[in-house]
């Protein structure tokens, strides 16, 4: 069964740095693009971070998070630096593996607040 579980966020001050983890099972992340979304309240989804040969990043973020594969852990994480309350949001792990709409994580919140 293919499965993605997230852990991390929560709450941090401005300037602060957080990494969100996304554990998968089923399948191993070195074979499928993988992806993080975040949407925070009263916004459409927005592309965080792809990783398909390349990563590329959302200009928003460009600079300060990073997309990282642990291949041995089967894990990809998302490090979050500098972080602003702009980005604060429900923010969600992709594997584009099992359905055309990909797998998603349970999501996870992170909260920019002083």
């Amino acid at each position: 069964q293919v499965q993605l579980v997230q852990s991390g966020g929560g709450l941090v001050q401005p300037g602060g740095s957080l990494r969100l983890s996304c554990a998968a099972s089923g399948f191993h992340i070195r074979t499928y693009a993988m992806s993080w979304y975040r949407q925070a309240p009263g916004k459409e989804r927005e592309l965080v971070a792809a990783a398909a040969g390349s990563i590329n990043y959302a200009d928003s973020v460009k600079g300060r998070f990073t997309l990282d594969r642990d291949n041995a852990e089967n894990t990809v994480y998302l490090h979050m630096n500098s972080l602003k309350p702009e980005d604060t949001a429900v923010y969600y792990c992709v594997a584009w593996v099992g359905t055309p709409g990909g797998t998603w994580g349970q999501g996870t919140q992170v909260t920019v607040s002083s």
